[in-house]
């Protein structure tokens, strides 16, 4: 072997797309399997960034603070819903390409499943994350509802019908993915999840009233439902909220 060759450095991990998955996936496990051993308050990173065999200023290259390492990946594949949306076919129903975009963010969970195990456990038992998984929810939801006010821009109430749709499909993924999770990662997500789309396109066409027919400017519809319902009961409140509308 040359002085050269012995001399060269090994590449770091974290050069590549692949090297960076995995060592923020190695974070995450060590931070998931720190907090439920020893707790989330007690836990600093330093302990995560040894577990992981890594160093302190690698770990701030991925996340921020501790309460980031829960939800690795969660800003990439948010600006990747945003692409995917833009690229879509105008010509699209909108529902069905809103529904496809969930289907990447499923993906993000069965991606990693001792990831998204290990923090379906941890945050029913920690409320500040729990609260963060919420926020992230709707981050997918303001970017679902924003490409539907531009697709129903021309219909009447169709910032409404944006709100209900994307509330809709966010329910939709959300339940699939729940189930998934209680499942242990064995339960067929993907097919759960065309299966919900399908039903949501279903509850939503129709149920917008004429031009001729259309409420006063100031109509307001509110459904509310728990985020641990059955999608059919979140349609069937949808269905009746919705049809208020006509009335």
């Amino acid at each position: 072997m040359s002085e050269a060759a012995a001399a060269a450095p090994k590449p770091r991990a974290g050069r590549t797309p692949h090297g960076r998955r995995k060592v923020r996936s190695a974070l995450a496990v060590a931070a998931l399997d720190l907090f439920a051993e020893q707790g989330f308050e007690s836990t600093t990173v330093d302990q995560i960034a040894d577990a992981a065999g890594v160093g302190r200023r690698t770990f701030f290259r991925y996340f921020r603070a501790k309460e980031d390492v829960v939800f690795p990946g969660h800003d990439e594949r948010l600006a990747e819903v945003v692409e995917h949306l833009e690229a879509a076919d105008p010509a699209a129903p909108p529902l069905r390409a809103v529904g496809e975009t969930a289907g990447i963010v499923l993906e993000m969970y069965l991606d990693e499943p001792e990831v998204s195990l290990k923090r379906f456990e941890l945050t029913r038992q920690v409320p500040a994350l729990r609260d963060k998984e919420i926020a992230s929810i709707d981050g997918y939801q303001r970017v679902f509802a924003r490409y539907l006010r531009r697709r129903f821009a021309d219909q009447p109430s169709g910032e409404l019908h944006a709100a209900v749709a994307a509330a809709a499909v966010v329910a939709a993924h959300n339940h699939v993915l729940r189930q998934w999770l209680r499942s242990g990662g064995t339960s067929d997500a993907r097919g759960d999840l065309r299966e919900a789309i399908a039903q949501v396109e279903r509850a939503m066409s129709g149920q917008w009233p004429s031009p001729g027919e259309a409420g006063s400017d100031d109509a307001v519809v509110v459904a509310a439902v728990r985020t641990s319902a059955p999608s059919g009961a979140v349609l069937d409140q949808l269905r009746a909220a919705l049809g208020s509308l006509s009335e």
